[in-house]
């Protein structure tokens, strides 16, 4: 059996404005009722801390970053496409004659969306080998291991000395 997960996107629906939340709220209440983990995994309302000043007083709040949108990372099927579509307070998906259109991992990034980081399993000590990226075929040695940002510090040697690097998890592999 496929993995589900492999296939998952996040796709944008729209929704009714200032129904964000509810919308969110009903559809994993339907995701529950249906069984339906292995399809729809997350329901995502983008928002971002704005400090507002009121009478003299700073207030932090948390407002919409897309009102009237919402983020489904989801399995696209006949059926999952139903349970969302047909959630009340959803208008349609994004996309050209609302066929849903998955965002990219560069759009997801531009919104603050961060995937599940991937874990890695390179120690400091280990040496590593650069799979791509400038400085592609060279070999190092990891002194830094950095899992928010997902970079790793490498001593890269390269003509006969060493040379600091820092590259992407994605970027290595061990060697």
């Amino acid at each position: 059996m496929m993995n589900q997960n492999e296939e998952a996107k996040w796709y944008v629906a729209h929704t009714y404005s200032g129904y964000e939340n509810k919308v969110k709220a009903n559809i994993e209440a339907a995701v529950e009722n249906r069984n339906m983990q292995n399809q729809i995994f997350e329901v995502h309302v983008p928002m971002q801390e704005v400090e507002e000043v009121k009478n003299g007083k700073r207030k932090i709040s948390q407002k919409k970053v897309f009102p009237g949108y919402i983020l489904v990372k989801m399995v696209m099927t006949d059926e999952s496409w139903y349970v969302v579509r047909n959630t009340r307070g959803v208008t349609g998906f994004v996309g050209p004659a609302s066929k849903p259109v998955a965002l990219t991992k560069s759009e997801l990034k531009s919104m603050g969306i961060k995937e599940k980081l991937p874990q890695i399993d390179i120690q400091i000590g280990d040496s590593v080998k650069v799979q791509e990226g400038p400085l592609e075929g060279f070999t190092g040695i990891v002194e830094e291991v950095n899992h928010e940002k997902q970079k790793l510090k490498v001593n890269i040697s390269m003509f006969g000395r060493e040379t600091p690097a820092e590259l992407e998890f994605t970027q290595v592999a061990k060697f």
